[in-house]
């Protein structure tokens, strides 16, 4: 027999607290209620059956533990002092109201059922008060019943306060008290306790009406809440240095100084940094003031060129002159002696040029990824990334696990870029166009939004001179205006234009490359692996865009590129012929470094003088030396069409110039180009032609013409000299130097790979120039017999069949770099590739930035006011292009959302903090209710948030591939069972945990996790498979040498603000 009694309510079935109270209040004409903590969410749910109540008293004993705390270290000092004053118990009381509001369930139900227990409160129906004198932990409902009942009441009381879990959801323990003698009691308890009480009602309508979300506010007002939200931390952050010295004649800039202190909160909250700038705008010095902020020894590791303490702005002479102490520089080609070090005294690395490390897949980057383990990182690089996302990651692996990043809601970076690349891979670059760039464009949104905005400081100059304006003047400081680049076109005779467009189709068409690719399947009958193959495939695609940048450079170093080509194949052959071929894989992975840094006359080298291996000729299908024999050939009928061409006009059209340009004229004169061959024949051609030298410096000049070009170039050199006018460089120079002396850079060869214009022009782009403006001009073939648009469509033509040609090894032209044949020309003539920013988007956060940080210090009153706008305030206004639309501002632990929805579509849509500021972005004062839509258009909000949530947790959890070296590694470590590891020390045995944690983690550089897989994949032995960890995988370079503290705190949603668009 089922027991009917429901003295027990347990909110388990028939017993939910919540209707047995509703049950009850329908017969009374009064509830009182003494609870230790008040909960307006749980009002709603019985706020129907109150109606008919004629008097509501609530008594709260308000018993939270940082007010017990407060009232007993009150009573220690004055113990005749009462608990609380009035005065303090109102204040109280009117603080927990509003974090009740702020966290009550955004609905329009629990609305209503707050607005009408103000109203009731107004009317005198409910009366609230708070008990100060002791705490209380009773949770008691008391029911005094109409007249004509028999029963005078009831009570219940138990576990459940007047709240949506305790009354409905909750597994509770409350009983109903129903003998007379227990309400008697109760209701005299109660009244004892009332009147010794201290009235809020007053008080509580008042917060609800002025304070609270409820209240109206204005849409300027929402506006500077959402900006004062936005950059809490910024607004937070203190806005002088704590070692604030400048060197003599320095100037202290604000804006080098913010980027300082951004920075500075960067590292220590993520680790790592990326100090991106655009060039010429003080990166160094910035880094060697965060250096001086930073507590601890830091280690430089930079270009050679910025090493050389002769050069004054090398990074020993700067972090000196800044004053830091304890660091330790070394160039970024002696990783090996720098491993050698006790990188424990080491708690910071600064890696200076930090974007050519964007390729992880070889030992160069493994490298540095074991010396900046368990380090802060500052990456020092202007482009930290061009069209590759996976450029970006391979360098936030330096200082976060790409498996366990601290990024807020972005723990598994490895899948969040794999997402990235998978939706890219959909759409052909050409075919696709249109969607292929607009993947491009949200990809590279989500990028800035997810990643960047917390890990990068980077402002451009027209940021800078809008933002900073006041402060740039007072130090008598303005940036050179970057003009727009001047195309110059050398003209072909139509018997060159033959013989050169007929030598890019035998390049790109006719040779094999057979001498630069043995080892694959066409020629080799022994057995291969895929990683040699790959390689020798590439080697031989660099061989051929070697030749056509050498052909577009100058015909003086195609002819000699072309003679080298000749002899190597004529002894190759002849090897052949003697039973032998000469392989070499040994320097593979170096030149593929050195394509990433652009040397390619040290890849030359390389190639010209490595030592290889010997394999037997008969190893070799006869089709190798039949494509040997065709590819001399093609090369011997190639130096024989060049043998009659018998002028220069690349050099004519540069010795026109420089007679004859103005610009010229005036000051001194910076060429570059990638052949160090052009580059000194240039010089020798100037001697012959003026009345002075030219400075010719290549990666193979000494050390002492690098002090020449710095005396007579860098403009804070001292003494300057004026020995030459004119400096004759290859990309030796394009980074770590100052040459700010001149304000004119010529790309004598075509800049494939539109960044190092960039890198170029900011050798001369530098804060400290004397110059107003600074000129480039750009060399490109093209034809005889055009007018000005027939020149730029024949080179255009030219460029285009280029890269056509090269098909997919064009990506080696361009050193990785994504480029189109559509759009490369218009992005080398373009002055936004110049200066790295674009004159479309002139929208910048530092605009809102300084708004508020305006009325922070000069509108005091403003801004304390604003400050204490409560969450989830919200406010209406009229925009033309939005109708009955909401935008919502979420945000859950460190991150920030914001969503847009409107009543036409089902979905919101997410946008980005600019797209919300335009929106919000007004002067409106004036004070209008949201419409009946609101709550409608707030759910979409929530909802669209919980999808994207959701994703991101599909994401972090997505399974890794099977194919994937780290999750086979870490498969063979735990298929080892204790008895196999009996003789592992302690050590050992944590060495090998610690491993599986790397690994699990992402903390492992991918190059020495696949050296290991391939090591390890057949022994058999757990031993053997230690000693291949050990000899591979840092000791100490595994476990944090101090792990973070494991948050478990739950992350809450909260609506920080909303603007309903009318």
């Amino acid at each position: 027999m089922v027991n009917s009694d429901i003295t027990f309510l347990t909110n388990e079935d028939e017993r939910k607290l919540s209707t047995r109270l509703s049950n009850l209040l329908l017969k009374s004409n009064r509830f009182d209620c003494l609870v230790g903590y008040f909960y307006l969410s749980g009002f709603y749910l019985i706020r129907k059956s109150l109606e008919p109540c004629e008097k509501i008293r609530i008594l709260i004993g308000l018993e939270t533990e940082s007010q017990v705390l407060k009232a007993l270290q009150r009573a220690k000092i004055q113990p005749e002092f009462d608990f609380q004053s009035n005065f303090e118990t109102v204040k109280e009381f009117s603080k927990v109201v509003l974090e009740q509001l702020e966290t009550a369930e955004e609905t329009a139900e629990v609305e209503t059922g707050i607005e009408q227990f103000v109203r009731w409160c107004a009317e005198g129906k409910v009366e609230v008060r708070t008990y100060d004198k002791h705490k209380i932990h009773a949770k008691l409902y008391i029911f005094t019943f109409n007249s004509d009942q028999v029963d005078k009441g009831r009570v219940i009381t138990g576990s459940s306060n007047l709240s949506l879990s305790g009354l409905h959801d909750n597994l509770e323990f409350n009983v109903e008290l129903k003998n007379r003698s227990d309400y008697e009691f109760a209701a005299a308890k109660f009244e004892e306790l009332w009147k010794d009480s201290v009235e809020v009602s007053e008080n509580f309508v008042r917060t609800v009406k002025n304070e609270s979300h409820l209240a109206q506010f204005s849409p300027f007002e929402l506006y500077l809440k959402f900006l004062y939200e936005y950059f809490r931390t910024e607004l937070n952050s203190p806005r002088e240095l704590d070692q604030d010295y400048q060197p003599e004649n320095f100037m202290r800039l604000q804006y080098q100084h913010d980027a300082v202190l951004t920075a500075k909160r960067i590292v220590e909250e993520y680790d790592g940094v990326f100090l991106a700038d655009v060039v010429g705008l003080g990166k160094t010095y910035m880094a060697a003031m965060l250096a001086r902020e930073l507590n601890g020894r830091s280690l430089v590791i930079a270009p050679p060129a910025l090493i050389d303490k002769n050069n004054p702005g090398a990074w020993q002479n700067v972090f000196h002159d800044f004053g830091v102490r304890g660091f330790h520089a070394e160039s970024v080609g002696k990783l090996d002696a720098i491993l050698k070090l006790d990188l424990s005294k080491f708690q910071y690395v600064f890696i200076d040029e930090a974007h050519r490390f964007r390729n992880e897949d070889n030992e160069t980057y493994a490298k540095l990824h074991r010396i900046c383990r368990n380090k802060k990182v500052v990456l020092v690089t202007a482009t930290p990334f061009n069209n590759r996302p996976n450029d970006l990651l391979s360098q936030l692996k330096l200082f976060q696990n790409s498996r366990s990043s601290t990024l807020p809601n972005l723990p598994n970076l490895d899948n969040f870029f794999r997402n990235l690349n998978s939706r890219l891979s959909q759409y052909h670059r050409v075919a696709d166009r249109e969607e292929y760039l607009r993947v491009m464009r949200e990809n590279a949104r989500e990028v800035r939004e997810r990643i960047l905005k917390y890990l990068m400081v980077r402002r451009t100059r027209s940021e800078i001179s809008r933002f900073y304006d006041e402060d740039l003047t007072k130090q008598n400081l303005k940036f050179p205006e970057v003009e727009t680049p001047q195309s110059v076109y050398y003209e072909l005779s139509k018997r060159e234009n033959e013989i050169f467009t007929r030598t890019i189709e035998r390049i790109a068409k006719q040779i094999t490359y057979a001498r630069y690719r043995p080892l694959v399947e066409k020629y080799f009958r022994g057995e291969l692996d895929e990683n040699t193959v790959t390689a020798q495939n590439n080697l031989a695609g660099f061989m051929k865009v070697l030749l056509v940048k050498r052909l577009e450079s100058s015909f003086e170093a195609f002819r000699k590129t072309l003679g080298r080509f000749i002899a190597v194949y004529e002894k190759y052959i002849a090897a052949y012929r003697s039973g032998y071929v000469y392989v070499s894989k040994k320097k593979t992975n170096v030149i593929f470094d050195l394509i990433e840094a652009g040397d390619f006359n040290r890849i030359e080298k390389i190639i010209e003088s490595e030592e290889a291996e010997r394999y037997d000729a008969k190893d070799f299908d006869s089709q190798f030396f039949v494509d040997l024999k065709s590819d001399l050939e093609t090369l011997q009928a190639i130096r024989a069409d060049w043998h009659t061409v018998d002028r220069d006009p690349k050099w004519e059209k540069f010795l026109s110039l420089l007679k004859n340009e103005p610009t010229f004229q005036k000051t001194k004169l910076l060429l570059f180009t990638e052949s160090k061959e052009t580059a000194e024949y240039l010089c020798r051609r100037i001697a012959d032609s003026f009345d002075e030298d030219a400075l010719c410096f290549t990666g193979s000049s000494k050390l002492r013409m690098r002090e020449t070009v710095i005396d007579n170039f860098d403009a804070r050199a001292k003494p300057p000299k004026d020995n030459f006018r004119i400096l004759l460089t290859t990309d030796t120079l394009a980074e770590g130097v100052s040459l700010h002396r001149s304000n004119v850079v010529i790309n004598y060869d075509i800049p494939w790979n539109p960044t190092r214009m960039m890198q170029r022009v900011g050798r001369i782009n530098r804060v400290d120039t004397r110059f107003d403006r600074v000129f480039t001009y750009n060399f490109f073939p093209s034809e005889e017999g055009n007018n000005e648009i027939g020149l730029r469509e024949a080179a255009e033509a030219k460029i285009e069949a280029f890269i056509e040609m090269l098909g997919t090894d064009a990506r080696l032209l361009t050193e990785n770099e994504e480029i189109k044949s559509f759009n490369l020309f218009d992005r080398i003539t373009s002055k936004e590739t110049l200066t790295g920013e674009s004159d479309a988007d002139e929208t910048s956060e530092l605009k809102y930035l300084k708004f508020i940080r305006d009325i922070q210090e000069n509108q005091k009153e403003l801004f304390a006011r604003i400050k204490k706008l409560p969450r989830k305030a919200r406010a209406a206004n009229n925009l033309p292009e939005y109708t009955n639309a909401l935008l919502t501002y979420f945000r859950l632990g460190k991150l920030d959302k914001f969503y847009l929805a409107n009543g036409e579509n089902a979905f919101a849509q997410e946008i980005d903090f600019l797209e919300a500021a335009k929106i919000l972005e007004t002067d409106n004062q004036n004070k209008t209710s949201v419409g009946k839509d609101f709550f409608a258009l707030l759910k979409k909000n929530q909802d669209e948030l919980a999808k994207s949530l959701e994703a991101d947790r599909e994401t972090t959890h997505a399974p890794l591939s099977n194919r994937d070296a780290a999750t086979k590694l870490q498969r063979r470590l735990f298929v080892f069972k204790p008895e196999q590891m009996q003789d592992f020390t302690d050590t050992e045995d944590k060495f090998w945990q610690d491993a599986i944690s790397a690994l699990r983690d992402g903390a492992v550089a991918k190059k020495t996790v696949n050296k290991v897989w391939k090591t390890v994949e057949k022994i058999s032995d757990a031993r053997g498979v230690l000693e291949v960890l050990k000899k591979n995988l840092s000791l100490n370079g595994l476990a944090n040498e101090e792990p973070p503290p494991i948050k478990k705190q739950i992350k809450i949603r909260e609506v920080i603000l909303s603007e309903h668009l009318l």
